[in-house]
């Protein structure tokens, strides 16, 4: 991409995009996996990182299976997921914003479709947006249990959208895959508590000030 975007639609992921809440998710599964001893805890941190911006109940079954050595049963796995949302859901509502976020929300209402694509719960991502007070900016809120590649596919269907209508802007490898698996331009955020995942020639910003600067004056960082 050169010179200025012109989307007609942007997917944006949450969490560490629009809200500056990765540390605050870290944080949670850390303290349900702290009871086991530090170790166990930090290889659920690396375990979260490994795997992106995929759903909790997938990393939640993966890091007791791998780490505890016995899978969770349906039962088990909704009650550790409900504890996790106990710990962040107030939180993620109440975090700093990335900045610029509101302002180009603002700025963009009208000229652009957006869309919430996260790997949170759906319902609870919707709750976030709402308590917010973001949610009149968005066509739709989504997250899981469906993937995000799905979820960007059926919307460049519903809204009659081509690939290259959009944009996609995240902060892991899962954001980026779901945006090239459909042929939809990526932009990276750079994150800002773990290392940087896109290759060098990554399209990226320092946070969504630099989005609008993209969009609005095409003055690329």
């Amino acid at each position: 991409m050169s010179g200025p975007l012109s989307p007609k639609a942007i997917f944006f992921d949450f969490d560490g995009v629009l809200a500056e809440s990765v540390a605050l998710k870290e944080g949670a599964f850390r303290a349900l996996f702290e009871p086991f001893g530090e170790d166990i805890a930090d290889q659920a941190l690396a375990i979260n990182r490994e795997m992106g911006a995929v759903s909790r109940i997938v990393k939640i079954e993966r890091m007791h299976r791998e780490l505890l050595g016995r899978p969770l049963h349906s039962d088990e796995l909704t009650e550790w997921a409900a504890r996790f949302e106990a710990i962040v859901e107030a939180a993620v509502v109440g975090c700093a914003e990335v900045p610029g976020t509101t302002h180009l929300l603002n700025a963009l209402t009208g000229r652009i479709q957006m869309f919430v694509i996260s790997g949170t719960p759906e319902d609870e991502m919707q709750r976030i947006v709402e308590a917010r007070g973001w949610r009149d900016f968005f066509v739709s809120v989504h997250g899981s249990p469906r993937l995000k590649p799905d979820i960007v596919a059926e919307l460049l269907a519903r809204h009659g959208l081509a690939p290259e209508d959009g944009i996609f802007v995240g902060d892991t490898f899962t954001d980026r895959d779901a945006a090239l698996v459909n042929g939809v331009p990526f932009v990276g955020r750079r994150p800002v508590v773990r290392e940087n995942p896109f290759p060098a020639d990554t399209l990226m910003v320092d946070d969504m000030a630099g989005l609008g600067r993209l969009i609005e004056l095409g003055a690329a960082t």
